[in-house]
């Protein structure tokens, strides 16, 4: 498969720089792996899924780590936490030796856990997210961002079957105890179906069968392996009673059609759930722009009890604020920004310092591409290509 650049290149490079360590997390299949065997194509490699690899590591720690030629990439981490602390004290004899060890791993919490207590101030961390339509433009709605789907969209179900039967069994597993995948299977196509929704964890749990609490545990495992994006509330002092409950969306677009059962790009334009997955589109877009640049996800919604709400809130520079609204939609209309104008008006009678404030409807344009244009006073409407761009 042909390597196709990531905008997260240059930070890692940097990263390599000024420290030790660079370690990059991230869903599996995300192209972790050929992303760092790129940036540092004279880098060793050991992988810690190989049951011999594992082997001999934990058989004599010192003595793996001894033959190793470096700079090396450890990939898959996580199976070995152990490796941390060796790394920390053979990195603490030589501080500045810098870009030494690049690691991977798929399964985030646990692997952050072992950073922050082993490697702080010893590693630069990053996540890698499926590919950005500023990445490869066959980024699409329907197939989603992971580089091997983009490959072969043909078998794109079948990948996708795959890819799931995987993570059953490999991710969920390994980090909690789920005795029962069947139902956790269950769960996620259930989870695809509230695409794009407030999070109710009593309206998952019922046709489950399952606790509130349970359904907690899996929404962890979601995120912190990267399936499940959660966006939070905007809360700012607006004299609003606003909604608490945060919102969810399927990461990749492409495996939430895959388990909404949508294969075709004919079914998705007939689908009900078209509108939340272009919306957790743009909303995905939208983050992976901030972790390739090397930022923090910085990603809200508006929400408040008497029903007004904005897509999305996207703080920026200076106190700056991005009001987003993303409609499916082929021909935006004056009302459709309606909202957002709303917001900005409760913004502007804050009595804290008036901040710069942006305001874009993002649209799926007709056939016939047309340009930018003001659709409202102070609102742009834009194509969704020129808004990723």
């Amino acid at each position: 498969m042909r390597y196709i650049h990531r905008e997260l290149e240059p930070q890692l490079r940097k990263a390599a720089r000024a420290f030790p360590a660079v370690i990059l997390t991230g869903a599996r299949r995300a192209g972790k792996t050929w992303l760092l065997k790129h940036c540092f194509s004279k880098a060793s490699y050991r992988l810690f899924e190989d049951p011999d690899v594992v082997a001999r590591f934990r058989h004599d720690p010192q003595g793996f780590l001894d033959d190793l030629k470096l700079p090396v990439i450890l990939d898959e981490v996580q199976n070995v936490p152990e490796v941390f602390n060796y790394l920390r004290s053979r990195i603490d004899r030589s501080p500045r030796r810098v870009g030494q060890w690049f690691l991977t791993g798929s399964q985030e919490a646990g692997l952050m856990r072992n950073v922050t207590e082993s490697m702080a101030g010893r590693a630069a961390v990053f996540q890698l997210l499926p590919m950005s339509v500023r990445e490869n433009a066959k980024v699409s709605l329907l197939h989603g961002g992971f580089p091997e789907v983009l490959a072969r969209p043909g078998a794109a179900s079948l990948w996708f079957s795959s890819y799931l039967q995987t993570y059953l069994e490999r991710d969920v597993r390994g980090i909690s105890a789920v005795h029962d995948l069947a139902a956790f299977r269950r769960f996620l196509a259930l989870l695809a179906t509230r695409h794009g929704q407030v999070l109710n964890k009593s309206d998952l749990a019922a046709p489950l069968g399952m606790s509130v609490p349970g359904i907690g545990r899996w929404l962890d495992i979601l995120e912190v392996t990267g399936q499940i994006l959660i966006l939070q509330p905007w809360f700012e002092n607006l004299g609003k009673r606003l909604i608490k409950s945060p919102k969810v969306y399927v990461a990749d677009s492409g495996l939430a059609c895959h388990l909404l059962g949508i294969e075709t790009a004919a079914i998705l334009e007939k689908s009900p759930f078209l509108g939340p997955l272009f919306e957790g589109f743009i909303a995905a877009e939208v983050a992976k722009a901030q972790v390739n640049a090397g930022g923090r996800r910085e990603l809200y919604y508006f929400r408040d009890q008497q029903g007004l709400e904005v897509d999305f809130v996207v703080p920026g520079k200076g106190g700056a604020t991005r009001l987003i609204e993303a409609k499916a939609s082929r021909t935006p209309t004056p009302d459709m920004a309606a909202p957002m104008r709303r917001l900005a008006e409760a913004f502007r009678k804050r009595p804290a310092p008036q901040r710069p404030l942006e305001m874009m409807l993002v649209y799926r344009p007709p056939r016939r591409p047309e340009i930018s244009r003001a659709l409202a006073p102070g609102v742009k409407a834009l194509p969704w290509q020129e808004f990723v761009a």
